[in-house]
């Protein structure tokens, strides 16, 4: 896979990234083997940048993405995480963690905190439970409740990270875009991480976001491109952004999922193809939790879709007349 750089960092990412979440039991139990296998499989496929977070199973997602990478190369891939939540000890052994949708015992609990010391707190148990001395990618995860302490605090933390050297890239991640648009115009971010909001199912990123992007340099990572499965497989109970998804975007997805067939492709490889259209995207990041599912994405990654299903698409009102579609080519 031909990397893309991030921004001015300097720092580069595959076009498609691995999103550690699902090793993290993500809704279910993923054994240490399958996990490992995940990421040996991602390694295969040419995947060199791998996503993660504390949040996902408390620690767990980082601690598995840095065993599963010991040994290889640290100049051969990119690692990126989230600082905001810290991992404070429950002091007890019973429950679970489902609730916050992680299927892992409830042994710590997330504590919001975007001060500066709270960001390089965070930074700093990262690398222990990764079992490395630095990361690439540093993103603020999901501020939207604390915007006021992440701009004024969280945001020259990373700014002074990134000055020592201690990082190499910084940004932003989040499922929403007023807030992403506001860091790409009002900070020095290198990148943003947008998730589900430039998708074949919803292109708000599109009004502001991507275009501010793109006129000051930043790139954007596009998360979320099946929009938590609606786009993967598109049936009865398949949700969009995490529930049930409602019938017109059911209707909606069956329909771009015929005129894929139709062109000899999956949906999958049309909705992991679509955000390659916008210059400011510098990839999409896949959550997977088996190799199987690893596969899958680098297979349908791989597809080039034919420019005549955009034409239709759009001719279809499935796809705004405005939306920038991809070269045939596979990114």
């Amino acid at each position: 896979m031909r990397s893309r750089t991030l921004g001015r960092s300097g720092v580069e990412v595959s076009p498609l990234s691995f999103g550690a979440a699902g090793i993290g039991n993500l809704y279910t139990p993923v054994t240490e083997e399958e996990a490992r296998a995940a990421v040996d499989a991602a390694w295969d496929a040419g995947i060199r940048s791998f996503d993660t977070a504390p949040h996902y199973g408390l620690g767990l997602s980082e601690r598995r993405l840095g065993e599963a990478l010991a040994g290889r190369d640290r100049a051969a891939y990119t690692i990126s995480t989230k600082v905001g939540r810290l991992l404070e000890p429950t002091g007890t052994s019973g429950g679970d963690d489902l609730a916050n949708g992680f299927a892992v015992p409830a042994t710590y609990r997330r504590v919001w905190d975007f001060s500066a010391d709270g960001v390089r707190r965070s930074l700093e148990d990262s690398l222990t439970r990764l079992g490395l001395d630095r990361v690439d990618i540093v993103y603020l995860h999901d501020p939207d409740d604390h915007g006021e302490q992440a701009f004024r605090e969280a945001y020259p933390a990373l700014e002074r990270l990134r000055a020592e050297a201690v990082v190499g890239a910084i940004g932003a991640g989040m499922n929403q875009t007023a807030m992403l648009t506001r860091f790409v115009r009002d900070t020095d971010v290198d990148a943003v991480l947008c998730a589900g909001r430039y998708t074949l199912l919803d292109q708000s990123a599109l009004t502001e976001l991507l275009p501010e992007a793109s006129a000051r340099g930043t790139s954007v990572v596009v998360g979320g491109v099946f929009n938590s499965g609606l786009l993967a497989d598109p049936k009865p109970g398949a949700t969009y952004d995490y529930a049930v998804a409602p019938r017109e975007l059911l209707d909606r997805a069956y329909h771009l999922k015929a005129l894929a067939q139709r062109h000899g492709i999956t949906l999958r490889a049309a909705a992991l193809a679509f955000p390659f259209g916008h210059p400011a995207v510098a990839g999409v990041l896949v959550g997977t939790r088996s190799p199987y599912e690893v596969l899958d994405a680098a297979e349908q990654f791989a597809v080039g879709v034919p420019a005549e299903f955009w034409t239709e698409a759009r001719a279809a009102d499935l796809l705004p007349a405005d939306a920038p579609v991809p070269a045939e080519e596979p990114a």
